[in-house]
């Protein structure tokens, strides 16, 4: 099963990014560190990366798998390219890929 349920924002700063929703939109922001918003109340899920290291340069959609193993295997063999291998963060594994488009995306398996 894969299913879009994560959109992750470069920014400048996670804390402001995150208070701006909150008060704009009522969501609800939880801070993982100075460089990490998690965001509450989207309608999806939305977190705020201010890592300049790890930040991507447009917003990164997340495809959620129960097997991290088949989706890397089936995004490699529809002709995707791995730009970060597969890893732990809080909350589960991920990798992201760049589809021929050129669109980059993250695929990610929750942890448990």
């Amino acid at each position: 099963m894969y299913v879009v349920d994560f959109v992750e924002f470069p920014s400048s700063s996670a804390a402001a990014s995150g208070q701006f929703f909150q008060e704009a939109f009522g969501w609800t922001p939880t801070a993982y560190g100075p460089r990490y918003t998690d965001v509450g109340g989207a309608g999806v899920g939305l977190g705020i990366q201010a890592d300049p290291e790890e930040r991507s340069s447009a917003p990164l959609v997340a495809i959620r798998t129960d097997n991290l193993e088949a989706a890397q295997a089936a995004v490699e063999a529809a002709g995707g390219a791995i730009t970060v291998e597969p890893f732990d963060f809080p909350g589960g594994r991920r990798f992201h890929f760049r589809e021929p488009g050129g669109c980059e995306l993250a695929v990610w398996q929750p942890a448990g």
